[in-house]
């Protein structure tokens, strides 16, 4: 295949934006310890929000946009930044980061119940059978342990975890079919600044940057990281990855951030993975993968390459 295919390049930033969001869970949880979540997505946006423009300013690229794609604008800044923030952030002050990366490949399943709600695509017992296992995983991943059994539990930061990742369908639907005519670099900066000018009211009232002489150079780094490489790099990599492939195609990639996440969380933060999660983990996807009708196609790619 060549270097230069299109398809490969988009799925090149679609899979570096995942690994970014997958261990953003991680330094979103190491810096709550000091921060609360409003002044988190503040300073994280607001750090991605000038190293977009400072790339902006290095590319050349004009910052003018009509006045007709504002409303366009501020819908993605309010459903991809500020909603989808708020969830995760408040999600990750009761869960684990692991349990939030298994849950949000979740993602897909609710791109699929879009179409077929909003674009007139058939259910199917394949479909059903997909779907019910996922909800098997996500019942296994919201367990708890007591002795020697299992209850669920009810955890307000698993149903927003879940929140999220309709969320996360609905904007990532709405990125491909609105056709901005701009650069993904010009659009993900103007999301960045609704989601921060959305958000500084927040922060202002808690006085949340009273906090930051609390940080050690190991949670500004988690902050700065947040900022340039999940706020920045990820989101807009994740345009330009739209702007080549189908939304369906590329939520695909959502099946991976699960790893990202739990690798990091094991390292960084030390957290424990218990079997019946990381069960419940794999379940999910494997129900989402027959969901979205790719069960078939990856079993035959995985037989060809074993046979070659």
């Amino acid at each position: 295949m060549p270097i230069n295919n299109p398809r490969l390049t988009a799925s090149f930033y679609a899979l570096i934006s995942i690994s970014f969001w997958g261990v953003s869970f991680v330094s979103t949880k190491a810096v709550l310890e000091k921060l609360d979540p409003y002044s988190i997505i503040v300073l994280r946006f607001g750090i991605g929000a000038l190293f977009l423009l400072i790339l902006l300013v290095i590319q050349r690229i004009r910052l003018f946009v009509s006045i007709k794609y504002l409303p366009h604008l501020i819908v993605l800044g309010v459903l991809g930044v500020f909603v989808h923030q708020i969830l995760q952030v408040t999600a990750l002050l009761t869960i684990h980061a692991s349990s939030a990366g298994w849950l949000i490949s979740l993602s897909p399943i609710f791109t699929v119940i879009l179409s077929i709600l909003f674009l007139n695509e058939k259910m199917t017992i394949t479909k059903g059978a997909g779907m019910v296992l996922a909800i098997t995983g996500v019942l296994l991943i919201t367990s708890t342990r007591s002795g020697h059994s299992f209850h669920f539990s009810i955890n307000i930061g698993f149903f927003l975890m879940i929140l999220s990742t309709l969320n996360w369908a609905v904007y990532s639907v709405l990125l491909k079919r609105l056709r901005i005519p701009y650069s993904p670099l010009l659009v993900t900066f103007y999301m960045s600044l609704i989601g921060l000018v959305l958000t500084a009211p927040f922060i202002m009232r808690s006085k949340g940057w009273v906090s930051l002489s609390l940080l050690d150079h190991t949670e500004w780094a988690h902050l700065l990281f947040l900022g340039v490489f999940v706020s920045g790099i990820a989101y807009w990599y994740w345009g330009k990855a739209l702007n080549v492939l189908e939304a369906s195609k590329v939520s695909m990639f959502l099946y991976l951030e699960p790893v990202s996440t739990l690798i990091a969380a094991v390292l960084l933060l030390q957290e424990k993975v218990l079997f019946i999660s990381a069960a419940g983990g794999i379940i999910i996807i494997i129900g989402v993968i027959i969901v979205n009708g790719q069960l078939v196609p990856l079993l035959f790619s995985l037989f060809k390459n074993k046979r070659l």
